[in-house]
């Protein structure tokens, strides 16, 4: 069992910066993948970023403007988002997919919210 907390949400105004932490219950070198992904109203849930392996996937709408990040000592993944646009407002998830053999699992945070006004 893998538990994520995820902090740093909030209100800012479009070109400003925001930045998210993803705190995991396990070290995070036991993951096989850690990422970030978000949903807005009456959106499915969408890939933000993720890492696996020493592979880096960003969804092109946030390429070039927002920026993964883990620090291995705290167990703990960033997301600093940069010129946020009003668009990228949505409720921001924390997963992680751990793998055993043939048996994956993924996990999801409590997910935090993040606004963007225009």
């Amino acid at each position: 069992q893998v538990h994520l907390v995820e902090s740093g949400g909030g209100l800012v105004q479009a070109g400003g910066a925001l930045g998210l932490s993803c705190a995991a219950s396990v070290s995070i070198l036991r993951l096989y993948a850690i990422g970030w992904y978000r949903q807005a109203p009456g959106d499915q849930r969408e890939l933000v970023a993720r890492m696996s392996g020493g592979t880096t996937n960003y969804a092109d709408s946030v390429e070039g403007r927002f920026t993964i990040s883990r620090d291995n000592a705290k167990n703990t993944v960033y997301l600093q988002m940069a010129s946020l646009k009003p668009e990228d407002t949505a409720v921001y998830y924390c997963e992680t997919e751990t793998r055993f053999f043939e048996d994956s699992k993924e996990y999801w945070g409590q997910g935090t919210q993040v606004t963007v006004s225009s």
